[in-house]
């Protein structure tokens, strides 16, 4: 594939340096505003949302026994794939995240797919945040608000707005809302284990019909499997934590700090609301609540409490999945592989459009009103985009043997290998889970990769950072 080197997208004609250099510099973020404390809780906040709503739905498909023991798989998947990602951010720092390092292992084509891949998730994942908005928003009884498209709505124009301000002040924003998050889950573990119940863990009724169903495993081994996409919730965009590459301060040696910090603190968090909110209240309760969390605690002064505190959470996630989406967006549209006006930037460096346009869309999908439905969703295009990461992984280290890397993955390709296989696994769980939704995705997906193969891939912009990267590893002709 031949990329103009000096050309801006849709552009055939060579232009100047300065011409391209006015075309980058209107599409710039800042510089330096995060350190890796600031980085940790980024990843902390993509997730948090996950330990307050949607989870339980996994106690459905395989009861408590089958989401723990998928809980655990997937919890070392994301350790394995956490710790390839952070060797690859260390050598690639650039605002693509997961599309920059396929991109330099696979060519374009392979990295628009990691990067649409990407996109799907964090588009949507915000939408079904949104619906868990909702009916925390509705328990409270604030002033007889109910749930419906109007909270929607003002979760996005709000968060969107703070966005626009700026990129600094946005993460500082989203860090002390990610605390007060974490200050709920520590009162919730002490309320909870005062009611738990080792009974309530194991209190729906097994499958007769399926093949090694037991209390633990009320529908059998199949459970495990399909509650898969709801343990991928505890965990889900943590792995966004390299798309603030660009806005880090020395990158190199804090993004892998602050992805690798972010993912122990979600491990310890998953496990006590798996284990203290199934065994407070049960796992037959809990498995349709859209606020699990304040249902196993009761009435009370603590649910109260956390009930309020659990909206935080849900919106620390919604805040900072926003961010994620703009930024695969900008970095996507800077480098050609969308339209090239969504990587514009206003004067405060926020990426205006990339913000607005994937926000606009994802309040759409909320009008479909099921989580449950977003949620898997947005975890089949994080699982195929875990696929795809993982092979960058193992290609680069085989390929680039002599590629600086400054953090090096523990394990090498055994590490990433093994979560390759599971990111696969997950990848056909969220079709046993609801094979409409998956379908609906892929469809999405495969539109993404027409307009690539029949337009963008002939208007890349070979100067922006992601496709430097990528030149400097490969042959293509200039």
């Amino acid at each position: 594939m031949t990329i103009d080197k000096s050309a801006p997208p849709a552009i055939t004609t060579a232009k100047s340096a300065s011409s391209q250099g006015d075309y980058l510099e209107k599409r710039q973020l800042k510089k330096g505003t995060a350190g890796w404390v600031l980085l940790a809780g980024l990843g902390v906040s993509y997730v948090i949302s996950g330990d307050y709503a949607g989870w339980n739905g996994g106690l459905g498909e395989g009861g408590f026994g089958g989401l723990l023991i998928a809980a655990v798989i997937i919890a070392a998947m994301y350790l394995a794939m956490v710790l390839g990602m952070a060797e690859m951010s260390s050598a690639l720092p650039a605002a693509g995240g997961g599309y920059t390092f396929a991109r330099r292992a696979m060519g374009p084509w392979g990295g628009f797919a990691t990067g649409t891949a990407i996109l799907i998730e964090y588009a949507i994942a915000p939408a079904a945040i949104a619906t868990f908005i909702g009916a925390y928003v509705e328990s409270l009884n604030l002033f007889g608000i109910t749930d419906g498209w109007w909270v929607y709505l003002a979760a996005y124009a709000i968060f969107i707005g703070i966005h626009l301000v700026g990129a600094g002040e946005a993460l500082k924003a989203m860090f002390v809302i990610t605390g007060i998050a974490l200050v709920g889950l520590v009162i919730f573990a002490v309320a909870a284990a005062g009611m738990f119940d080792a009974s309530n863990l194991t209190n729906i009724a097994a499958d007769p019909d399926a093949a090694g169903s037991s209390s633990f495993l009320p529908n059998g081994y199949l459970g495990i499997w399909s509650a898969i996409p709801f343990a991928i919730w505890f965990f889900l965009a943590v792995e966004g934590v390299p798309l603030a590459a660009e806005e880090a301060e020395n990158p190199e040696r804090n993004v892998p700090r602050g992805i690798i910090v972010a993912m122990l603190m979600l491990v310890v968090t998953g496990a006590v609301v798996l284990v203290l909110a199934t065994g407070a209240v049960g796992a037959d309760e809990l498995t349709d609540s859209g606020n699990p969390l304040v249902l196993a605690l009761g009435d009370g002064t603590a649910s109260s409490v956390v009930n309020y505190i659990g909206l935080a959470g849900l919106i620390a996630s919604f805040f900072s999945i926003i961010y994620a989406y703009s930024r695969q967006t900008f970095a996507l549209s800077r480098a050609g592989y969308l339209p090239t006006s969504l990587s514009l930037t206003n004067n405060r460096k926020a990426p205006v459009w990339a913000l607005i346009i994937p926000g606009v869309i994802g309040f759409a999908l909320t009008f479909i009103g099921e989580g449950a439905m977003l949620l898997n969703m947005a975890v089949f295009g994080a699982a195929l985009s875990y696929v795809l990461m993982m092979i960058s992984h193992i290609v680069l280290r085989v390929r680039e043997p002599d590629m600086p890397r400054p953090y090096r993955t523990p394990g090498g390709i055994v590490t990433t290998g093994f979560a390759l296989v599971i990111a696969v696994a997950a990848v056909i769980a969220t079709f046993l889970v609801d094979t409409t939704a998956a379908l609906w995705t892929l469809g999405a997906f495969a539109a993404f990769m027409a307009y690539f193969g029949l337009y963008s891939r002939r208007h890349l912009v070979a100067g922006s950072p992601d496709e430097e990267f990528a030149l400097l590893a490969d042959d293509e002709v200039v």
